[in-house]
């Protein structure tokens, strides 16, 4: 049993994970380095890592100064946040909106969801979603 306790504090739990992903998103999002959010926290680089990664659990309060500082409210970090399901070890399973907060992570994602809210005219914007719909399906030939 204790072999048991011991295993499941290693692996961070999926709301710590979602949380820190949703810190990730909108610091890079904002363009402010993990450096740059760290000093204002009067943290290391490091810790804000392991708070992005879901290693080491955000408390109430420093939440609260993070949201501040990012500029979103506190339950920013909570939308989509993962439903329970019986499904895995851990007691959740990795949702679609994990997948998403990911994607918008990279640099990639990011640059491409700037792009994409800067089109105004909503033909154009469906027009881009079947371009990458159809760029896909090519890839999924090759």
């Amino acid at each position: 049993m204790k072999e048991a306790t011991e295993l499941m504090r290693k692996i961070p739990n999926p709301i710590d994970i979602h949380v820190g992903a949703r810190v990730r998103m909108r610091r890079v999002l904002i363009g402010m380095s993990q450096e740059k959010l760290g000093e204002r926290l009067s943290l290391t680089f490091q810790q804000i890592q392991k708070y992005e990664k879901g290693t080491n659990r955000i408390g109430a309060s420093r939440l609260q100064q993070i949201s501040e500082i990012l500029g979103v409210p506190v339950a920013y970090f909570f939308e989509g946040t993962p439903v329970p399901q019986p499904t895995t070890s851990t007691g959740f399973s990795e949702s679609a909106s994990t997948f998403v907060v990911d994607f918008l992570s990279t640099v990639e994602g990011l640059q491409l969801n700037k792009a994409f809210i800067r089109i105004e005219d909503p033909r154009v914007r469906k027009k881009v979603v079947e371009l990458v719909k159809a760029l896909a399906k090519d890839v999924d030939t090759d």
